[in-house]
């Protein structure tokens, strides 16, 4: 603890800080408690994307079971073209949101390829689409996380640091003051009884022949 100065001045500065710092520490719990639903709720779309990725693939699968077979090469179908993401602003957190995905299809001959193809491009599609969604939801949970250990920091810096450090200032400041104050009116009643004793004290007056 850094020393402070023990005078009126600072323990004045002292109280403020101390006000300041619970003032300040409900709105930043508050703000905790809301990164905490919503780092819960992030977590929960990163696990149903997840889920639907897998899910979907198991599906397109028993669609196409063909695809089960190695000679079937499938790259080159589908390439991502672009991806628009945009931000919202969520408890101070900037997270990303998908806006618009734009996917390329290379182009093949409907009679060269077999007739499942066209099936199978739409899942492709379908297939990217997912994953990069699965790619921002694990952002948003990650952006959130980091605010969320952010604020529970300041929160753990004002509550076991700050507020007991300026009461502890406060409680020194005040006690020396107290002595200091006990200690000038004592000093002042010696001081009037002395010079009361000196008052009341007979003058000698010394006779010269």
């Amino acid at each position: 603890m850094d020393r402070v100065a023990l005078n009126k001045s600072v323990l004045q500065k002292e109280r403020e800080k101390l006000q300041l710092y619970r003032r300040l520490l409900p709105s930043l719990d508050l703000k905790r408690r809301q990164l905490a639903l919503e780092l819960g709720r992030a977590k929960d779309d990163l696990a149903k994307s997840q889920r639907a990725v897998r899910e979907f693939i198991d599906k397109t699968v028993q669609q196409l079971p063909m695809l089960a077979e190695q000679s079937i090469n499938l790259s080159g179908f589908v390439r991502i073209e672009s991806v628009r993401i945009t931000e919202e602003n969520l408890v101070g957190v900037r997270l990303p949101r998908l806006q618009e995905l734009t996917c390329t299809v290379d182009g093949y001959s409907l009679l060269a390829e077999p007739h499942w193809v066209d099936l199978l491009v739409e899942r492709l599609k379908k297939v990217a689409e997912l994953q990069i969604q699965v790619q921002i939801y694990a952002e948003r949970a990650k952006r959130i996380e980091y605010a969320n250990r952010r604020i529970t920091q300041r929160i753990n810096l004002f509550e076991k640091i700050l507020i007991p450090e300026a009461l502890e200032n406060i409680k020194r400041i005040q006690i020396f003051l107290g002595d200091a104050e006990r200690a000038a009116v004592v000093r002042s009643k010696i001081s009037k009884a002395m010079h009361e004793k000196q008052r009341k004290k007979p003058l000698r007056v010394q006779q010269t022949k």
